[in-house]
């Protein structure tokens, strides 16, 4: 019996080094409070989406109003389709306005009734839009047939690239179409709203979204520009928008507003109030495991802040990142697109945190006004529960990565010097993702007036879980010895509606009972109540699972 009792504990202790191993990845993390870096801008504060007509629907709504309540800042939304011909009837990567149509003299007819409900919909709940001057409306276009497409996940995606997307065959009509959009905005809305706005023309000119060349690009910008400005002198627009591996075209888009003749004018130079450009990363599956790549999203970022730092013109020009994503198609899911399959769970969640905290730190390198970057990622009204779109809820129940954007709205005040022996730096994140056996155990943190933030995120590239790893923060240079700390999570257990459903059995009809559980799951959780905590006795210490995201916030 004795030896039986030895060699029961000699397992126990095997077993119990084996656990402590496999927790024994351990961050050191040190936030200097009193090092001040810069303002923490909430860059986040930016969503965007193809479904114009979504803005307004019961989910939609629920969705807009969950993010002002939360925001402290004005949210800015942009959306696709604002000019496109239709009922307003939607679908995925679809949506029309009817603002644009022709009587039979051919004579322009303005119908604001569905673009004003848009925009209602965002003034409303102190919302602004991003306002996307596209797309071209069936009388306007050069090859208005086919106009409206049957797109659908898994159809090949040209499909999409119907009359819409052809340049109009008056330019002048074009620009008066934006004249009296603008005029009317200013006398729905005020002139100091419409003000504070800013306004951009079209999308990814360099891509598939325009079918003609760069040159007649440039002209639709200028005529949209003249029009805009002359309904609203104060008014601000900018582009191009380019695709994230649209560097080159950004740099001949900035030289023609710079340099060029303007197509309306006859002068030199067109309206540039700010510079807009996409960013995405590009998931694989790799052996059955999806792998994020979030190198390729932070090096577009990188090529076209060179291209911008490049003009001393444009400096300290408002820089836009119009996309600024995982991926590229938010209406593609899981089952057509297996690499997406990241987008329920806490592998987006983790993936956010980890990229807008580099996109912070090579903002600052580059000396960038960087006003915020579009998650390019709202709702798909009236589809299937948890389909894997790139989307912040699902049938109105908030998805986990919507919990990144409330730590985010937690964050006042200025951002403060951080270091993580875990953390990958920024140069080997350009030059090779994060593709290490360890993972990316990061920080980024704020100092306001009475409190403090501190968000830790424990990332990789590949999306798999594991054991946790302990962290160790050290609360450098705060004025009180003594600090209230509360701590959130985002992780499988917490603040996590997709696990919920899981366990739920994966419902596709889920009982009203089972929504209103859904619903509780999905809000931003505490890990135990507020504690005290002396600063002076050493670090905070926790610990934090793979793709888990902790916000501690010190009052």
């Amino acid at each position: 019996m004795r030896l039986l009792n030895k060699t029961s504990l000699i397992i126990l202790l095997i077993l119990a080094s084996t656990q402590i191993s496999n927790a024994q990845n351990k961050a050191n993390i040190e936030v200097n409070f009193d090092k001040k870096i810069e303002e923490m801008k909430p860059i986040w504060a930016w969503f965007g989406y193809d479904e114009p007509n979504y803005t307004y629907m019961k989910d939609g709504q629920k969705l807009l109003t969950d993010i002002s309540k939360f925001s402290p800042v004005p949210v800015y939304v942009r959306a696709h389709n604002l000019l496109t011909t239709g009922d307003g009837t939607p679908a995925l990567k679809w949506g029309s306005t009817n603002a644009y149509t022709e009587d039979a003299n051919g004579n322009p007819v303005y119908n604001w009734k569905i673009v004003d409900q848009i925009f209602d919909t965002y003034v409303k709940r102190g919302m602004k839009p991003l306002a996307q001057i596209g797309f071209m409306p069936e009388a306007l276009s050069i090859k208005p047939n086919p106009y409206q497409h049957k797109w659908k996940p898994g159809v090949k995606y040209d499909e999409i690239l119907t009359g819409w997307a052809y340049p109009p065959k008056d330019y002048k009509k074009w620009g008066n179409l934006v004249y009296e959009w603008v005029k009317h905005c200013v006398e729905r809305y005020g002139q100091k709203e419409v003000e504070s706005w800013y306004w951009e023309v079209w999308n990814e000119p360099d891509g598939a979204y325009w079918k003609s060349t760069q040159k007649d690009f440039f002209k639709l910008y200028d005529y949209a520009a003249d029009g805009l400005k002359r309904a609203l002198p104060t008014a601000k627009i900018g582009g191009a928008n380019v695709t994230g591996g649209g560097s080159k075209y950004l740099d001949a888009f900035i030289k023609h507003c710079l340099k060029d003749t303007n197509y309306v004018t006859g002068k030199i130079g067109s309206p540039l109030d700010a510079v807009l450009f996409h960013a995405k990363g590009s998931p694989r599956v790799v052996n059955g495991t999806v792998v994020m790549n979030i190198r390729t999203e932070l090096r577009n970022v990188n090529d076209n802040y060179k291209v911008i730092s490049k003009y001393p013109e444009l400096k300290n020009i408002p820089v836009i990142i119009g996309e600024f994503d995982p991926e590229g198609c938010a209406a593609c899911g899981m089952s057509t697109n297996p690499e997406n399959a990241y987008r329920n769970g806490t592998m987006y969640s983790s993936y956010t945190a980890a990229s807008f905290a580099r996109l912070y730190e090579l903002t600052t390198q580059y000396k960038i006004n960087l006003l915020g970057a579009v998650s390019w990622s709202f709702e798909f009204e009236n589809q299937p529960w948890f389909a894997g779109f790139r989307d912040l809820a699902t049938n109105g129940v908030n998805k986990p990565v919507l919990n990144v954007f409330r730590m985010f709205a937690m964050m006042k005040g200025d951002r403060v010097d951080v270091k993580s022996d875990q953390m990958y730096n920024l140069k080997l994140v350009l030059d090779s993702s994060i593709r290490k056996p360890v993972p990316d155990i990061g920080v980024l943190a704020a100092k306001a007036e009475n409190s403090a933030t501190v968000m830790i995120w424990n990332y990789h590239d590949e999306d798999k879980k594991g054991a946790n790893d302990m962290v160790s923060v050290s609360l450098n240079g705060l004025n009180k010895k003594v600090v209230t700390i509360t701590q959130y999570r985002i992780d499988d257990l917490n603040s996590n509606s997709y696990e919920e459903w899981k366990k739920m059995g994966s419902p596709q009809n889920p009982t009203a009972a089972q929504i209103k559980t859904l619903e509780k799951a999905s809000e931003l959780k505490t890990i135990g109540k507020p504690i005290k905590f002396d600063t002076q006795s050493g670090p905070f210490k926790f610990e934090l699972g793979r793709q888990g995201i902790s916000l501690l916030k010190i009052d």
